[in-house]
């Protein structure tokens, strides 16, 4: 298993800070990010936090999987690798 988690589901709200409190529950958090939308600077909704260890992160998992943070269930689960885009980039 991953220490990197993907948090889904998240009131638009959160902060960085906000995952982690919350995830330091579980164990020591390396980072917490919530992504943002580049133009907008406005939250996506969704985020990945990085454990220290694999039992912190399927701990993190268990306990906050369909768990409320902000007012909305979270999904959590292990981080899947970026795929390639196959779409070439806009330019302006």
């Amino acid at each position: 298993m991953g220490k990197k988690l993907f948090v889904g589901n998240l009131s638009f709200s959160t902060t960085d800070q906000n995952l982690m409190d919350a995830f330091t529950q579980c164990g020591n958090v390396e980072s917490a990010k919530v992504i943002t939308d580049r133009d907008s600077g406005r939250s996506k909704g969704f985020g990945f936090v990085e454990m220290s260890t694999d039992s912190e992160a399927a701990a993190a998992i268990s306990r906050f999987n369909g768990a409320e943070l902000g007012g909305r269930a979270m999904t959590v689960n292990e981080a899947k690798p970026m795929e390639a885009r196959d779409r070439p980039r806009k330019r302006y």
